[in-house]
């Protein structure tokens, strides 16, 4: 009798296997642009993607999906696939980083300056004054019903600030 652990792996997972690599591929075809060229890969499969995105023709277009599964089988697609998990992971934290900054600005404007020594607390590098003045600008703004000009500047303003570092020196994850 043969050793369970030496089998080959089923028909049906094979099929799992290269359904998967055949979805990665998929994600690489609808990616944007600038992320696609940054990640590493053989050219052939480069050149297969970019193809893929040109074609027009559902038929054509599934055809070439499944060439691009058939690339994805050849090579080890766990490059590609820890590539495209970093570089959703930086997306979601840029987007927790901006909606964290929207809440600041938003309460920056609600309640002033009894907020300011908490924000200080978070970004030790800010402008106390500035700060001071793109709120009083910002609810100028508002009460006259001006473009929101300055809300925009504090917003811009919190963007530049360097975000905090955790005690283990990476940056803080919103």
């Amino acid at each position: 009798m043969s050793d369970s652990s030496q089998q080959a792996p089923s028909k049906s997972q094979l099929k799992r296997e290269s359904h998967a690599l055949q979805k990665l591929g998929e994600k690489l075809v609808s990616m944007p642009r600038a992320r696609f060229d940054a990640i590493d890969m053989p050219q052939k499969l480069r050149e297969a993607v970019l193809e893929a995105r040109n074609m027009k023709s559902r038929r054509a277009l599934y055809r070439q999906r499944q060439y691009i599964g058939r690339l994805m089988r050849e090579l080890d697609a766990s490059v590609i696939r820890a590539a495209i998990e970093q570089q959703e992971n930086e997306h979601k934290q840029a987007a927790r980083r901006f909606h964290h900054l929207e809440t600041w600005r938003d309460r920056l404007l609600a309640e002033g300056d009894a907020l300011l020594g908490q924000l200080l607390e978070e970004f030790p590098d800010a402008d106390r004054q500035h700060v001071r003045q793109l709120i009083r600008h910002a609810r100028e703004e508002s009460a006259s019903g001006k473009p929101p000009a300055h809300a925009r500047s504090l917003f811009r303003y919190l963007q530049s600030l360097p975000q905090q570092k955790t005690d283990d020196g990476a940056d803080m994850d919103w």
